[in-house]
């Protein structure tokens, strides 16, 4: 029962994560496309913190691709 609830926080993180870096990335430099979307959905917790602190240094969305593109290939 302990490790379900665990998995259910830790799934619950990791959507409120996600809502937040994709809200702070259409501020910064718009609305991500559906594909970027989903490569955003398929980042772990640890990815998806490292691409919070790194939008800030955005100022286009081709910030972005090059991020996740460098994302992939570790």
């Amino acid at each position: 029962m302990l490790e379900g609830r665990q998995e259910g926080e830790q799934t619950g993180i990791l959507k409120g994560e996600r809502t937040l870096i994709l809200r702070q990335l259409a501020r910064r430099v718009g609305n991500p496309s559906p594909e970027i979307r989903l490569q955003i959905q398929s980042l772990s917790l640890e990815q998806l913190e490292a691409l919070g602190e790194a939008l800030f240094d955005f100022s286009e969305s081709n910030d972005l691709v090059g991020w996740l593109r460098d994302a992939e290939s570790e």
